[in-house]
Formats: C-alpha cells, sequence, structure tokens
C-alpha cells in the first residue's frame, strides 16, 4: 500500500465537497462551469476557468454591496434600494467606468446643481461702479 493513499473503503466515508468551498467560494463554481460550458463561448473550458470568473464576480458583488450598505448607513436605512446601489456606483471612480453605460432601475440621479446656477456671493461687489467714476 505504499503511496497508494488511504485504504480500500475509505472513498465510501469520504464526504464530498463541492468546488465552492474547496475554493473557499460563496458564489456557485458548478453553475457558472455549466453556463459557461451551454454558452458555448469555446469548444472546452478549463478546470480553473469557472473558479476564477467566480471569485472575480464574488469580488464585484461584494464590493457593490459594501459601498451601497454605507450609501443605506448614511441616509439613515437598514435596507439596501436602487437608489443606495446608484449612489455607490456613482460615487466610485472604477465602478462608474465599468457600470458607465447601465442603467439602474429606479436609481434616480446623482444629485448636482451646475455652479451658473447657484445664488452669487453678497459680498463680492463687483457689480458697483469703480469709487471716482461718477459720469
Amino acid at each position: 500500500m505504499a503511496g497508494r493513499g488511504k485504504a480500500i473503503g475509505s472513498a465510501a466515508a469520504k464526504k464530498s465537497m463541492s468546488r465552492s468551498s474547496k475554493a473557499g467560494l460563496q458564489f456557485p463554481v458548478g453553475r457558472i462551469a455549466r453556463f459557461l460550458k451551454a454558452g458555448k463561448y469555446a469548444e472546452r473550458v478549463g478546470a480553473g476557468a469557472p473558479v476564477y470568473l467566480a471569485a472575480v464576480l464574488e469580488y464585484l458583488a461584494a464590493e457593490v454591496l459594501e459601498l451601497a450598505g454605507n450609501a443605506a448607513r448614511d441616509n439613515k436605512k437598514t435596507r439596501i434600494v436602487p437608489r443606495h446601489i446608484q449612489l455607490a456606483v456613482r460615487n466610485d471612480e472604477e465602478l462608474s467606468k465599468l457600470l458607465g453605460e447601465v442603467t439602474i432601475a429606479s436609481g434616480g440621479v446623482m444629485p448636482n446643481i451646475h455652479n451658473l446656477l447657484l445664488p452669487k456671493k453678497a459680498g463680492s461687489g463687483s457689480s458697483k461702479a469703480a469709487p471716482g467714476d461718477d459720469d
């Protein structure tokens, strides 16, 4: 039995482990693998591709959820709504670039008032004539 692993019969006692838990991920590696195969993106799909893609998708989801949770907390809410996702994405430079052409339903728009529309300062005094111009 040298170099052969464990004794016969231990295979039945071995508990099956999902590819997601092997990779330490929450996103479903098996489902992503199935979608990659069914989508015909390539003739063959390697073993590492769905794991990598699941990790990337999980990271992006976690990033958006963290920022949206912060936006919800800033608005004194405990539930994330599409408005919070919109505020989170548009305030983050990289996410805004990634989702630049994406419309988030019920997200609203970013609060913005153009500088020309803001009231002028009262103490500027630029509209008064200079002293000595008494024509």
